[in-house]
């Protein structure tokens, strides 16, 4: 979190802070799920552990276009799941969000869909995507983030009390540009070194 928020961290520095936060915060999102016993054999002899049941399905949805830094390491520890992304851009005068691409599938009522965006500031866009899973009755939502605000947490849970929140660091409050602070700037931009 500390290289990741630093401004003099490069890009790649940025996206391998950004994947290893992720790998974190996927282990906490994922130990309810359901497990089943396995057995392997070690080079000494057969041994029964436990694993995720490889048949549950997952969806990972990232809010476009922060939030695709989460789908590298998700799909290692979880090859099960299915990507389906969630377009949305924020009107910088109003900070309104506006949908444009939402595609889910047709079976998603047996499915748990984590919703993916590192950074969490007012809410608007993780509120609206979630929204648009929920039209569908998927069996569970989550919302994963890396830097949360007050502000956008307490607007998130008053809006879906149902979805179970995992972030790495709750920040101060939101600058009067809806900026997180302390943060780390402009994740989308920082991540695909944009700025």
């Amino acid at each position: 979190l500390c290289t990741l928020r630093d401004k003099n961290t490069d890009t790649q520095g940025v996206r391998l802070a950004a994947r290893t936060l992720t790998r974190i915060l996927l282990y906490e999102a994922t130990k309810h799920l359901p497990q089943t016993d396995i057995e392997v054999e070690t080079p000494l002899t057969k041994f029964v552990t436990k694993t995720v049941n490889p048949n549950i399905s997952i969806i990972i949805s990232p809010i476009l276009r922060a939030g695709l830094i989460f789908t590298d390491e998700a799909v290692d520890i979880l090859p099960q799941a299915a990507i389906r992304h969630i377009g949305m851009y924020r009107d910088e005068e109003t900070m309104i969000p506006h949908p444009y691409y939402c595609k889910l599938p047709a079976d998603i009522e047996q499915r748990d869909v984590f919703v993916v965006d590192p950074m969490l500031a007012t809410g608007g866009s993780a509120i609206d995507a979630i929204a648009q899973i929920k039209e569908y009755n998927p069996k569970s939502i989550k919302f994963m983030g890396i830097i949360a605000a007050p502000e956008g947490l307490q607007a998130l849970t008053d809006a879906h009390p149902d979805v179970d929140v995992y972030c790495a660091a709750l920040d101060e409050k939101l600058n009067e540009h809806k900026y997180i602070v302390p943060g780390l700037g402009d994740a989308g931009d920082r991540i695909f070194g944009t700025i």
